[in-house]
């Protein structure tokens, strides 16, 4: 492999927190509440007052405090994450009760219900570094870029990282078959078509196929393929929150969609076959992807036409080179026999992989940071 990475903190995300503490006797304003924490994705504790239980006040990842439960908390213990709540835009003594039980936040609902679902979201699902996002483009057709999309993605599930695998690209026929997983249980991509606004992470990771160790997000056999930019956007922004690893395979045109798609990457790797053909195919992808996408990087594959090698095709493109994707043997015979690309720690293909990742993992750059490219030098 040419290039190394320097984002640190590719590590296992937490699980989720739970969610907020609710203290309200008002059951308008907890049947608000609670129709909030359902639009994040998180399931609160409820009660009239304090918890009586030992630490149950200061665990909460946050505590959302009713207008009529203020006199009954303020004995408690100071934290951050308190928010005094309710519907009264012009009561005049908020402020001095927000000040009696510390209270970071005064909420007026309805006003401030967009904001809160944002931040029960948050709370719950212990939003920490979001997860390296990774996109995998083919310089053409046939070129072997979701095989080694999959790859990627099973070689990061095996060595304990929290994994999500996106398929992106709605001609691709379905990365869930090359996974073996096309009948799996599970939410594709059509049952979130019109999604708007904020997704919670752990409810999507949930609700998506689990197929060897990492969740898959494929599209369904029903013929739809049209999904809104909007919902694009949400479902790679929850998948982020998550942590760990999340690795999209992308098509080689670039719409609307696929723009969002490219967005939220933090490294974009073009797959490019060793023939002249090809480099001028993927030199196109690349000046498409490269509007949207900063850090993108040639993933060469032979064998290669005469006078070619990966480092050639590579500067014929104009993009740092990453690696040489590895030849694989009877990579087709194994995925009839149900082994997925990559899932075979010993092949070519799961080695090229694991580098990838150690290589991550052991990093310890700037957030954000992608892969430096080969030489040394900046793109």
């Amino acid at each position: 492999m040419a290039g190394s990475l320097t984002r640190e903190g590719l590590t296992v995300a937490e699980g989720r927190r739970g969610g907020p503490l609710i203290v309200t006797e008002d059951v308008e304003l907890l049947d608000d509440l609670l129709r909030l924490c359902a639009a994040a994705g998180a399931e609160p504790e409820v009660h009239h007052g304090p918890p009586a239980r030992r630490g149950g006040w200061e665990r909460a990842p946050m505590v959302l405090v009713g207008d009529d439960a203020a006199a009954r908390c303020r004995g408690a213990a100071r934290r951050r994450g308190v928010m005094l709540v309710g519907r009264d835009q012009d009561d005049p003594d908020v402020w001095r009760r927000a000040v009696e039980i510390g209270a970071e936040y005064v909420l007026r609902l309805p006003d401030s219900e967009g904001w809160l679902v944002d931040q029960i979201a948050n709370a719950a699902e212990g939003v920490g570094r979001p997860a390296l996002t990774v996109g995998v483009i083919g310089g053409r057709g046939g070129s072997g870029a979701s095989t080694l999309a999959c790859a990627l993605a099973v070689s990061a599930a095996r060595a304990g990282r929290r994994t999500m695998l996106i398929d992106a690209d709605p001609l691709g026929g379905g990365i869930d078959v090359l996974l073996g997983g096309e009948r799996a249980e599970g939410m594709r991509w059509p049952d979130f078509a019109h999604s708007k606004g904020r997704l919670g992470g752990g409810a999507l990771e949930d609700s998506l196929p689990a197929l060897h160790g990492l969740r898959v997000l494929s599209w369904g056999r029903d013929g739809e393929v049209a999904v809104a930019p909007q919902a694009v956007q949400a479902v790679l922004a929850a998948a982020r929150r998550l942590g760990g690893v999340v690795v999209v395979d992308l098509p080689r045109r670039v719409d609307e969609g696929v723009a969002e798609a490219l967005a939220q990457l933090d490294l974009g790797l073009l797959v490019v076959p060793g023939e002249l053909r090809a480099v001028a195919a993927a030199k196109r992808v690349a000046s498409m992807a490269r509007m949207v996408l900063d850090d993108l990087r040639v993933v060469a594959r032979g064998p290669y036409a005469a006078g070619l090698d990966e480092r050639w095709v590579a500067q014929a493109i104009g993009l740092p080179l990453l690696g040489e994707l590895p030849l694989e043997p009877g990579l087709l015979t194994a995925q009839d026999s149900g082994t997925p690309p990559g899932g075979s720690a010993r092949s070519p293909l799961a080695r090229f992989c694991a580098e990838f990742w150690e290589q991550a993992a052991a990093a310890a750059g700037e957030p954000g940071s992608a892969v430096a490219p080969a030489g040394g030098g900046t793109p």
